[in-house]
């Protein structure tokens, strides 16, 4: 084989920069970009697409939460959002009706069923990346006895806990049924709120246990004396866990548990029927889920009757009520699951208890969600 000349080489190298040097540059496509005023430019290239837009989840402003994108000159497809408020959001585009998660972004939040791009809109301190010290979020693997398979959950450990000293109270905090155990530390931003809620000296150190609340049975009523294959996967094998691997501080007052939705019926499954175990109770945007309507401004869903039947021996032992330090209820005023919040506390109150219930502006969305557990968490542990 004859071998091209060391000079030859160096002639084609240098004609190829000459090349590279005259062509024109195209600058690389920028997605999402967040303004000053809180607006979000979304962009994708797709030369060949036909329609292009971006479902936009929790986004406010969007007609049935769609953004429609224009398609460029250079075949680059943009949209921008209204002004939305700081938070996070999830996002995705739908090209040729397929989905597609955005290629010029790496921030991405999982929901039960699939993957979302997310983009942070900064401005708010409480739910900021700010200059505090920062815990960690670690994803856990463990084996669950009573569903025979491995799962995931995601526990947030305070500043400092790294060192290996002290013990800690312990928070575990459900998600909804759209969500998975990764959603309140992507798009709910639970550890960053943490964060700077330790930092300010408004909440304690506190370990937070996010869950996989899914498992192969859909939420809603069952039938009397059914399996609950949630609560048994809670308490036989999540709570056990923890509760041997890490430092935490034992006892009811030392143990709160709360959720969204989905996440919230089941914080009243568990924490009704294991009252002894608790002494903090949240519910955001939810209830005990009964069979009926749910819109907002609806006729509130009749609680299945055996739901009082089987948790009877607790909600009506005076003797635990005291050691119950909160129950906090908060739902918006456009929220599906306002009259199933309603309920539960009249049924509540029919059983002695003395529930808290802050009615919000907003519907079923982390908008609010986010602002439940920055309220919510300084409560606990007090």
């Amino acid at each position: 084989m004859q071998r091209r000349p060391t000079w030859a080489i160096a002639a084609v190298i240098a004609a190829a920069a000459m090349v590279q040097a005259q062509a024109p540059q195209t600058p690389p496509v920028v997605s999402p970009e967040v303004s000053a005023q809180r607006t979000i430019t979304f962009r994708l290239t797709a030369p060949k697409a036909e329609t292009v837009e971006l479902q936009g989840g929790d986004l406010p402003g969007l007609t049935r939460g769609v953004l429609p994108m224009v398609k460029g000159a250079s075949g680059v497809w943009e949209g921008t959002s209204p002004v939305v408020p700081a938070g996070a959001y999830r996002y995705r585009f739908m090209v040729n009706g397929v989905a597609a998660m955005d290629p010029r972004n790496p921030l991405m939040s999982e929901s039960n069923t699939n993957g979302w791009s997310l983009v942070v809109v900064p401005g708010a301190a409480w739910v900021d990346a700010g200059q505090v010290p920062h815990g960690a979020v670690a994803a856990v693997t463990y084996y669950s006895k009573s569903l025979s398979r491995n799962r995931r959950m995601h526990i947030y450990t305070p500043p400092g806990y790294e060192l290996g000293k002290g013990k800690f109270p312990i928070f575990y905090l459900l998600h909804g049924a759209s969500d998975c155990d990764d959603s309140w530390t992507s798009v709910g931003r639970a550890g960053f709120i943490l964060d700077n809620l330790i930092a300010a000296g408004t909440a304690k150190p506190m370990i937070v246990v996010m869950p996989a609340g899914h498992t192969s049975t859909t939420m809603g009523p069952r039938a009397a004396g059914g399996r609950d294959e949630f609560t048994d996967d809670f308490m036989t094998d999540i709570m056990p866990y923890v509760e041997s691997h890490y430092r935490i501080l034992k006892g009811r007052q030392n143990r709160a548990l709360a959720g969204l939705s989905m996440g919230g019926g089941q914080t009243m499954n568990i924490g009704m029927a294991h009252l002894d175990q608790f002494g903090y109770i949240g519910v955001f945007s939810s209830g005990v889920f009964g069979r009926g309507p749910r819109t907002a401004g609806a006729t509130a869903p009749a609680i299945p009757p055996e739901w009082e039947t089987e948790r009877a021996a607790m909600l009506d032992n005076a003797k635990l009520k005291p050691g119950l330090k909160v129950l906090w209820f908060a739902t918006g005023k456009e929220d599906f699951l306002l009259g199933t919040t309603k309920a539960t506390i009249e049924m509540l109150k029919k059983h002695g208890f003395d529930p808290v219930f802050k009615e919000t502006d907003g519907g079923h969305t982390w908008l609010n969600w986010r602002d439940y557990l920055n309220e919510f968490a300084p409560k606990l542990f007090r």
